[in-house]
């Protein structure tokens, strides 16, 4: 589709930390397509905005159904994340990537083409949309963690860390197929596995709030296991059905990480459940999603697993679901969750140094997003 919209123009080439096996000529789309794909980029064709800039559904000539990023001149994101989107997704292909179809840099602009995901980000599925969408199904729900996890391991056996892994930066295709989405601050390592060939990379932190590696965080030293601390939160949104931090609450009720490590450490992770899975959990199913939890929210690195296991314990937790039968016997039965799940109190699982108060005197940047507003960590 690329070559089908090629132009010939120099502007991206003049970018040299682009690395030379980007196709970039070959992905160059006229700024003409995607103005009459948009109707010049009516706000009736808006879908969402991010820190990069506006987000556009558009139909190319041929039939096409896309999705266009159109940066903001004035973000302070801008070309760097523009340069490095384009770097990353036109390299990487993987079922569980969005599938990256081109860029424009005409007149100035900084568009980014991809596929159109029919059924939008993760987070609206779960809680705080307007739409009235269907719960999904604890079988459901396992099958995109374990889409996600696939992605994941992709990249990291590719030395990329996406370093903001979040709910609204997974899209769901029209059959609900998990895809990754926003690699404009991921971080590339120098070998074929990142673990492999160096420790760590030293770098300005960057990210979301309540998705964060506290680890890294503290020490600015990036690695593949930061990515596993922020999906081990976003396995909590996907089981509690709650936003990642909640001002509103008490204190100790405010961060969904913290709050979900004290069920799952007392054995009672059943009391926290989306109020809609309750009854629908295999015991077993979410002994195993809890123990995958807890590892991934390790308050330091060396204690996470890589994605590899990751993605082996969300599969034996789905077999362990999915021979579901009406008349188990009480030791099997499906889980009912009490009405004292609604008093829960949370507790600390990190460094005292990664404290709450710390976060909320951080210089966080305002991250409009999809649904709303998350505050992105750049220090």
């Amino acid at each position: 589709m690329g070559s089908k919209h090629s132009k010939e123009t120099t502007s991206i080439n003049d970018a040299s930390n682009l690395n030379h096996r980007i196709p970039v000529e070959s992905s160059r789309i006229p700024l003409v397509a995607l103005q009459e794909a948009t109707n010049n980029f009516d706000d009736k064709f808006l879908i969402g905005m991010g820190g990069f800039g506006k987000v556009y559904r558009g139909v190319l000539r041929d039939g096409t159904k896309v999705a266009l990023k159109r940066g903001n001149p004035k973000s302070r994101q801008g070309i760097e994340e523009f340069r490095t989107e384009i770097e990353m997704l036109s390299q990487l292909r993987h079922p569980h990537l969005v599938s990256w179809m081109g860029y424009c840099d005409e007149n100035n602009e900084m568009i980014l083409i991809y596929e159109y995901m029919e059924n939008g980000n993760l987070r609206s599925h779960l809680y705080g949309s307007d739409l009235r969408l269907p719960t999904m199904s604890w079988e459901q729900r396992l099958e995109i963690c374990i889409g996600i996890a696939r992605g994941l391991h992709y990249l990291h056996t590719s030395a990329v860390i996406h370093r903001d892994v979040k709910s609204t930066n997974i899209l769901l295709d029209e059959n609900f197929v998990a895809k990754i989405t926003d690699f404009g601050i991921s971080k590339t390592g120098t070998g074929t596995e990142l673990d492999q060939t160096q420790t760590h990379i030293s770098t300005n932190v960057k990210g979301t709030m309540g998705y964060l590696d506290p680890e890294y965080f503290r020490r600015q030293q990036l690695t593949e296991k930061s990515d596993v601390y922020s999906f081990g939160v976003v396995l909590c949104e996907v089981l509690c059905a709650r936003p990642v931090v909640t001002p509103s609450l008490p204190r100790d009720q405010v961060h969904i990480a913290e709050w979900a490590l004290k069920w799952q450490k007392k054995g009672q992770l059943e009391q926290i459940i989306d109020p809609n899975l309750i009854g629908k959990i295999r015991p077993d199913s979410l002994r195993k999603f809890g123990e995958t939890v807890e590892k991934c929210l390790a308050g330091y690195e060396v204690n996470r697993p890589s994605m590899r296991h990751v993605l082996w314990n969300l599969e034996y937790a789905l077999h362990l679901q999915e021979p579901v039968i009406q008349d188990d016997s009480e030791e099997n039965s499906t889980i009912c969750v009490g009405e004292s799940s609604s008093q829960v109190n949370a507790i600390s699982h990190v460094d005292a140094n990664f404290s709450a108060a710390q976060i909320e005197n951080s210089n966080f940047d305002d991250h409009m997003v999809k649904q709303g507003q998350e505050p992105q960590i750049s220090l």
